[in-house]
């Protein structure tokens, strides 16, 4: 009988000694979503729905691992096996979560059983044996059939890592123009979504110029798209690394979750959990990148390599309502740090090379 090994979800910081973890009051817009998944989940189980598990990269330390998935409802034909099927952006949002499923996680002969939230996601860090590189988990439910998470996992002697942005810094996606950003999203074929040029030449050249590197891909997207923009970072030869999005819609306490936060919360999450490891953070002029690198450079100088931000057009700088940055390398950042600005993966890359960051 495998053992039995602790799990901390949500963040990894473990729970109260007594184990128990206190159950805060609903937003009112949180259970009208509730009340309407509970009437639609039991006429579709009642049709034959069963449920599925999509799993996602996650990352972690020999000795630990943070474990991310979701627990969906399918249709018994389209239930996922292991393969990922070109959809539009809509379609990733058609989705019913499996609330409070118990899933079973399998690592270094342990295994683990945590509760999906009321969205269907696991959020999960186990403690493993696992050595540096990539290693899997299996994931199972009831019902299901079991699924491999990959987790990426840092070398203790690693110091350098890549954090990068997502929309319009690897990915066109005009955020800066609503209207355009919501047809990207949500009508456009995946296939047709274009990459920023040079940026994947640059994160390859970066993680040869620092073997070991971690790559992580850091964006207020939601986990919904994550099979797409896996498939997107794969064909376009990004280095393979974890994504760390969010779960759009209501939560405990607000209409909406905030995506500034979610990545305030993220960067300083990786402070704790890395505290040894320098980011060199990757982004755009054309949303929040530069206030949120900012603020976790000054709050965390030993955790910043230097910050690389990609410039958008002067059109879509001051469409997005800020202007564009200027050219070359800054002064400097907030506490010291090297600050570079091009409007591409060349251009970043030449900087990066004067600067000594590679």
């Amino acid at each position: 009988m495998a053992a039995v090994a602790p799990v901390w979800q949500g963040d990894s910081v473990p729970p109260t000694p007594a184990g128990e973890l206190a159950v805060p009051n609903l937003h009112r817009a949180a259970r009208i979503e509730d009340a309407v998944h509970n009437l639609v989940e039991r006429r579709l189980r009642r049709t034959g729905w069963r449920v599925n598990i999509i799993a996602y990269a996650g990352y972690g330390a020999p000795g630990w691992a943070r474990v991310l998935c979701r627990v969906l409802l399918g249709r018994p034909d389209t239930r996922q096996r292991g393969r990922l099927d070109k959809v539009r952006g809509w379609r990733s949002f058609a989705t019913l979560p499996a609330k409070h499923a118990t899933v079973t996680i399998e690592a270094g002969g342990v295994r683990q059983e945590v509760t999906a939230d009321r969205s269907g996601f696991v959020d999960a860090v186990i403690e493993a044996d696992f050595a540096p590189g990539w290693a899997s988990v299996l994931l199972t439910v009831p019902d299901a059939e079991p699924v491999e998470a990959l987790v990426r996992i840092l070398d203790p002697e690693v110091r350098f890592g890549i954090l990068s942005d997502i929309d319009d810094t690897v990915m066109v996606t005009a955020l800066p123009r609503p209207l355009l950003a919501a047809w990207n999203t949500f009508v456009l074929d995946e296939h047709a979504r274009a990459a920023v040029p040079g940026m994947a030449v640059l994160y390859e050249r970066l993680v040869t110029a620092h073997p070991g590197a971690p790559v992580f891909y850091l964006s207020t997207g939601a986990w919904n798209v994550a099979p797409t923009l896996t498939r997107f970072l794969s064909r376009h030869l990004y280095p393979a690394g974890p994504l760390l999005l969010t779960d759009w819609g209501p939560t405990a306490d607000r209409w909406f979750r905030s995506g500034r936060e979610h990545k305030r919360a993220t960067l300083a999450r990786l402070a704790r959990e890395f505290p040894d490891v320098r980011w060199l953070l990757i982004g755009d002029d054309g949303q929040h990148d530069q206030e949120i690198y900012r603020e976790f450079a000054a709050a965390h100088p030993d955790n910043v390599a230097g910050v690389a931000i990609r410039r958008l057009s002067p059109t879509q700088s001051v469409l997005a309502g800020s202007l564009p940055a200027p050219a070359g390398i800054p002064s400097a950042g907030p506490v010291g740090q090297k600050w570079l600005s091009a409007p591409d993966g060349a251009g970043l890359w030449k900087l990066l090379r004067e600067a000594g960051l590679v």
